[in-house]
């Protein structure tokens, strides 16, 4: 029998691909790798006992990308220029690799503009380079996005081969693979990457039935001052209000999106979304979106977008036109963990950076992302920083776990 044949491309739109055959590598019906250290690369029966319902992430659905390249959000002229790698057997799609060339290092959150400026300083040029991500969403997600029904361990292969030819193909000095998974970030370790690990601080549901069930987790200090923030925070005849599906109307969009630029033009300089984003993430993954809204004196003042997984709930912007102590801590990070709950959500990731998150439940969660660099004096210097930036990075997780808000033994209860 002839063997399988693989061949690689890339495409210069998310369109270019048919939403079924995209959404088949990326959120198939049995894939069961959003499980705490599940192999995403191991063949999927060995796990058909391990859950219920399969495993769904929105930040890699087609309607996601979709949204972000048509908008104009992620596009050549904002500096995200698709190059999406596929990987067809025997002329079908079996894998994706999303990717952007990159002439900058906007809205990733994994940065890298320290070897940008020294490999330039030495004479090198480091942009273009490749980007394999989620635009704009620092949330751990697959980056190898493979079909259930193919020999993953080949597939992954191909796609890991396939970015460095697509580095050299356009002549980029790079290609970053940020958020992964960690037995991905392992795997292309294994193919010549460099690996890299940060830290996010997530919360965990252990079970709770109630949010008060939270509480009486944490120690008596942190405890009384969650109480008291959640009821200063609706002091001024606040109300709170979650929006998801059709709920979500363009009149509630429009105020978002008002809060969104005001707070990210603070932040940012420039806000990455454009308004016509939400819109098409309105039409087409409605029921993967709540919006966290504050209202006073018959008007939205603030609130924050989440995506809902199968198991997590992935927070990502906030913006407010009026401040109010502790709405902030209300409206993104406690409302967020009641959602949760009630939702049976295994987790909440509250988005990049924030220790002030640890008093808030959320602890340190490490991060992966793995690197090729072409030029092997850029890769030396490269990878003796990383070694020593892992060791920092898990010695800072440490010290933080251990400094959390729940309860010791010892503590009152």
């Amino acid at each position: 029998m002839a063997s399988s044949e693989i061949t690689l491309e890339a495409v210069p739109s998310a369109s270019d691909i048919k939403a079924a055959e995209w959404d088949a590598c990326a959120n198939p019906g049995g894939d069961l790798s959003g499980l705490e250290n599940l192999d995403t690369l191991a063949p999927r029966e060995l796990h058909s006992c391990a859950v219920s319902k399969p495993a769904y992430n929105p930040f890699v659905s087609h309607a996601f990308f979709s949204a972000a390249e048509a908008s104009g959000s992620a596009c050549a002229r904002t500096g995200w220029g698709p190059r999406h790698l596929l990987a067809r057997l025997d002329g079908e799609i079996a894998g994706i690799v999303p990717c952007y060339l990159k002439a900058h290092s906007q809205g990733e959150y994994v940065f890298d503009r320290g070897w940008a400026d020294a490999y330039e300083r030495a004479g090198g040029r480091y942009y273009p380079k490749l980007q394999a991500s989620v635009p704009f969403t620092p949330a751990t997600g697959p980056r190898l996005l493979i079909r259930d029904d193919v020999d993953r361990e080949q597939i992954g292969t191909a796609l890991a081969s396939g970015l460095m030819a697509l580095c050299n193909a356009t002549d980029a000095s790079s290609v970053h693979v940020t958020f992964a998974r960690e037995a991905e970030a392992k795997f292309l370790g294994r193919h010549g990457f460099l690996l890299r690990n940060d830290q996010q601080f997530h919360w965990h549901n252990e079970g709770y039935r109630t949010f008060d069930d939270f509480l009486t987790s944490l120690n008596s200090r942190h405890r009384k001052a969650i109480k008291r923030e959640r009821r200063e925070a609706v002091a001024s005849g606040i109300t709170i209000h979650h929006l998801t599906g059709t709920d979500i109307t363009e009149d509630a969009w429009d105020a978002f999106f008002a809060f969104y630029m005001e707070t990210g033009s603070r932040k940012w300089g420039r806000p990455y979304l454009t308004r016509k984003f939400f819109s098409l993430i309105s039409e087409s993954m409605s029921r993967d979106v709540l919006l966290v809204m504050a209202k006073r004196s018959g008007r939205w003042i603030a609130g924050a977008i989440n995506f809902i997984g199968s198991d997590t709930l992935f927070g990502r912007n906030w913006g407010a036109v009026e401040h109010h102590p502790f709405l902030h801590f209300e409206v993104c990070y406690y409302q967020a963990i009641d959602f949760a709950i009630q939702r049976g959500l295994k987790i909440v990731e509250a988005g990049a950076q924030g220790e002030h998150k640890l008093a808030r439940g959320y602890l340190p969660q490490t991060t992966y992302s793995a690197h090729f660099i072409a030029d092997p004096d850029l890769r030396r210097a490269i990878a003796d920083y990383l070694k020593r930036e892992r060791a920092y990075v898990a010695e800072v997780g440490r010290e933080l776990t251990d400094a959390g808000p729940f309860r010791k033994a010892a503590d009152e209860a």
